[in-house]
């Protein structure tokens, strides 16, 4: 399989704060792979490293070909890469029909706003509710069907299931499987290495700012006892 996203000797720094020490991993098209690691590792800022929010880095960021390091934000999101950050970014002052058509479609291929309804149906019974009205597992569902409303094909999901109920990760689990067999490529930060193993072809371990071992999707034993040393848990 060909490599949507290739990541080659990444570093990147907050100030004088340097963060990536040398990234570098791969996400094939049409797989969900996972950066684990435990917090501070570096796994969010190698999401904004790749979508081009800081302003300093270094190294390779290939995306079907295309090398993205020079690139602004705006440009590296109209190739086809959508970032849901953790924080979800959903605008109080506006209601979930609003949030959810405010981001611009960037290439031909995105969901139509009926075709995202039969995929989220919670956001279609609340399309005029206020977008922070509605519960964790729900915003972050927003987050992410807004995105697939650009037409984007690479979706970087930061901590997904981070604070939902059980019930709700199951949601987002089942989602994203859906989401691969639609042809999408998911690169998902997860400390929930649990969670992870469901839906991931596999996992890069990040540590201190780099890629320190590569797990398959299907753990053996000894792949989560050596993810348990390696997350702390």
């Amino acid at each position: 399989m060909t490599a949507q996203l290739t990541v080659r000797d990444l570093e990147a720094w907050y100030g004088e704060s340097h963060i990536l020490h040398g990234m570098r991993f791969e996400v094939r098209k049409g797989e969900v792979a996972t950066l684990l690691g435990r917090n501070g590792a570096g796994k969010t800022t190698t999401m904004r490293a790749i979508m081009g929010m800081l302003a300093q880095r270094k190294g390779s960021v290939g995306f079907e070909g295309v090398e993205t390091i020079g690139l602004a934000s705006h440009q590296i999101a109209r190739l086809g890469i959508g970032f849901v950050p953790e924080e979800r970014g959903i605008f109080a002052s506006l209601s979930v029909r609003e949030n959810l058509l405010l981001p611009p479609v960037v290439r031909q291929g995105g969901m139509g706003v009926s075709e995202i309804h039969a995929l989220f149906p919670n956001l279609a019974a609340r399309a005029d509710s206020q977008g922070t009205k509605l519960s964790g597992g729900e915003q972050q569902m927003l987050a992410i069907a807004r995105i697939l409303r650009t037409g984007a094909s690479l979706l970087l999901l930061d901590e997904p299931t981070e604070g939902l109920a059980p019930v709700i990760v199951e949601q987002i689990g089942a989602l994203i499987r859906n989401l691969k067999n639609r042809g999408l490529t998911v690169l998902l930060v997860e400390q929930n290495f649990r969670f992870a193993a469901r839906v991931a072809d596999r996992h890069y371990v990040v540590e201190h700012g780099r890629v320190v071992d590569e797990v398959p999707g299907a753990m053996s034993s000894r792949d989560v006892e050596k993810l348990k040393t390696f997350l702390g848990v």
